[in-house]
């Protein structure tokens, strides 16, 4: 298979001080074309980092990589012409409309005006954008701003599209269009879309595949179904009034032949087991007999969050 992202080992390390710090660590990474690809982890996990590595931004400290056909460290005016990059702050001029937003971008990329102005009339349809096209960009919401941006990263028909957490700052309702558009993209443009979050939401529901990255490594690649499929059994999750009540319920609930595996999350212990409808009960009657209690239970099945957890030891939201 050709992949349109072949990364092999690498890695960037940066300087701090008169230490050095090494931000991402042999990322191997091989994407195939067509799909939305998620690479998912917290704040600081090295992302951004890796994103700017890939889009010719950054330079690895080491390793090699591909990027739709062409190589990383001899072809990068290449490679710029063919992806699209849209980082977390956009590009916008506010004091321009996203008509002549997109055209100035087409344009930059040497098309003539006519088939710029071509291609943007068609972006503003396909991105639902031709309500407010010819309004200046400060007068626009945030999800607006962010369909602009898209728009100007796609003027140029790219194989592959970088989307730099694309929703950050967006309410539940301009996050839920968005999506709706992206994978409207997906469909309709024969792209591939590289997509950095730490939504978790946002990966389930989008990605036909993620990665999970922490501290600079990567540590999960999958599905986001069959990545919660390696989490086999039910999650109970009990409350705790206090951090005293919560650690002796790990004491004794780690003894718990039901228990797979224990953890903490906050005020909870979150236990993963093979049945739980069987299990809940044995483990409440334990807690009873060692008068420890608690606020809350509830028993679900695996999530993303529960992925991290399971592969990193702590949550994605407490990272």
């Amino acid at each position: 298979m050709n992949f349109i992202v072949d990364a092999q080992g690498l890695g960037r390390t940066f300087k701090s001080g008169k230490a050095d710090v090494e931000a991402v660590k042999n990322v191997t990474l091989q994407l195939e074309p067509g799909i939305i690809f998620g690479f998912l982890g917290p704040n600081g996990a090295g992302k951004t980092t890796t994103l700017r590595m890939l889009t010719t931004l950054l330079t690895p400290t080491k390793g090699a990589a591909t990027i739709a056909g062409y190589d990383l460290a001899n072809n990068p005016e290449e490679i710029r012409k063919n992806i699209g990059y849209v980082s977390q702050k956009g590009g916008c001029y506010r004091s321009s409309t996203a008509r002549e937003n997109i055209v100035l971008q087409g344009r930059l990329y040497g098309m003539s005006k006519q088939v710029a102005s071509e291609r943007a009339a068609e972006l503003i349809k396909l991105l639902d954008l031709e309500s407010f096209c010819d309004r200046a960009v400060e007068t626009y919401s945030g999800g607006q701003v962010r369909r602009v941006d898209i728009a100007m990263g796609m003027i140029h028909s790219p194989s592959l599209l970088f989307l730099d957490e694309p929703t950050t700052g967006l309410d539940p309702q301009s996050r839920s269009y968005l999506w709706r558009l992206l994978k409207n993209l997906k469909k309709h443009e024969n792209m591939t879309i590289f997509l950095t979050t730490h939504y978790l939401d946002e990966a389930d529901a989008l990605c036909d595949r993620i990665v999970i990255m922490d501290h600079g490594s990567l540590v999960r690649d999958g599905s986001p179904a069959a990545l919660k499929r390696e989490i086999a059994g039910d999650i109970i999750t009990i409350g705790f009034e206090d951090k005293l009540a919560q650690e002796n319920a790990v004491q004794v609930l780690g003894q718990n032949a039901s228990v797979k595996q224990i953890s903490t999350k906050e005020d909870a212990v979150v236990m993963h087991v093979d049945s739980g409808e069987d299990a809940l009960a044995r483990i409440v009657a334990e807690l009873h007999a060692h008068n420890l209690c608690f606020k809350a239970v509830a028993l679900t099945r695996p999530t993303l969050d529960d992925v991290f957890m399971h592969a990193t030891g702590h949550s994605l939201r407490e990272a």
